[in-house]
């Protein structure tokens, strides 16, 4: 059954490792134990990935904790839309193995990543996340200091159980958590940015899994307010067998209204226009790049090729009543990358 919604609380995997039910659920219904992996651990990737956009001074920064078996990397982002620019810095060390210990929800657990380098903490308290980072040798010594609060109140968010065919033990767990109004401050070069919780939001990108070795995936995400009302949209595809459901969602005002596939017309060279397009005409969209954060990293026998393009998008979304919703020059990021881990 396409786009079969997952109610039942149950653990995620069969006792041989394999899902036991592939679908998307708007909550972590299915219970993550990474105990009962079947695979060695270094085929086991786990991240929180957090963008924060903030509308009111045209920039955004991105943060990333991530145990991939054979790499720990942590990373950091500054992007500011107004001259086009960006600068990302990662921390890398070999072999986590579970040593991060990532938890088995988003729902409640803190992590935390402190080196010489760099300290970086997520926490989870009250119907809120917290972002706090503090990375003074970014950007040549520039600095970057982050103290952000998310706003998360219980609302739909997007979660898909999705396997692969070559690889019954392969499967990967991911939620998406949208529109979080975001509250605090970025200090960036001694410049101080307070943010706005009516016009900026962040998202929440939470991945479990194990993952075969060599993978496309196309990804899109956006939170925002269109009309006065809170609208957010994830969108994606690639990896994996998506016959049970795709990741496809519009939010609005905190209800998920799920739909079918999207394509993603890119050129080769990711700062032209693009344009999105559904199976069942509910996401018709066109963007215009302003930058592409690409980020290549080589590390032993792991390869990324990440190409996150920010910028603005206008057209149309269509709710489950029919309901049709215009946006225009809306604030958001989509993707193509490559790995090989």
């Amino acid at each position: 059954m396409r786009n079969h919604e997952v109610t039942e609380r149950k653990p995620l995997l069969n006792p041989d490792g394999s899902l036991r039910e592939p679908g998307w659920s708007r909550r972590l219904v299915q219970i993550y134990d990474r105990k009962e992996i079947k695979k060695r651990k270094t085929r086991i990737k786990e991240w929180d990935y957090y963008s924060v956009i903030s509308n009111k001074h045209n920039i955004a920064v991105c943060f990333t904790i991530s145990d991939l078996g054979y790499l720990e990397m942590e990373s950091a982002s500054f992007i500011d839309f107004n001259r086009a620019w960006e600068h990302t810095q990662p921390v890398l060390a070999p072999f986590p193995m579970g040593k991060l210990a990532l938890p088995p929800t988003s729902e409640i657990g803190d992590v935390r990543v402190k080196n010489a380098k760099l300290a970086l903490e997520y926490l989870v308290k009250d119907n809120k996340r917290i972002i706090r980072c503090d990375y003074p040798g970014f950007d040549g010594g520039k600095g970057l200091k982050v103290n952000i609060t998310l706003d998360n109140p219980d609302e739909d968010t997007m979660v898909i159980a999705t396997p692969w065919a070559e690889d019954k033990k392969a499967f990967y767990y991911n939620q998406k958590i949208n529109c979080m109004p975001a509250s605090g401050k970025v200090e960036y070069d001694g410049k101080v940015y307070e943010f706005d919780p009516a016009t900026d939001f962040g998202g929440l990108d939470w991945g479990r899994g194990v993952w075969t070795y060599d993978n496309y995936w196309y990804w899109g995400s956006g939170s925002g307010v269109v009309d006065g009302h809170r609208f957010g949209f994830n969108i994606g595809y690639g990896f994996g067998d998506t016959s049970a459901a795709s990741e496809n969602v519009i939010f609005y005002d905190g209800v998920a209204h799920k739909f079918d596939d999207v394509t993603f017309n890119i050129s080769d060279n990711f700062i032209d226009p693009w344009t999105f397009t559904s199976s069942d005409g509910r996401f018709e969209m066109d963007f215009v790049p302003i930058i592409d954060r690409c980020d290549y990293t080589s590390v032993g026998i792991i390869i990324t090729d990440q190409h996150q393009v920010f910028g603005r998008m206008t057209g149309k979304a269509v709710l489950d009543d029919g309901t049709v919703i215009e946006i225009k020059d809306f604030l958001c990021f989509a993707e193509k990358v490559h790995n090989k881990y």
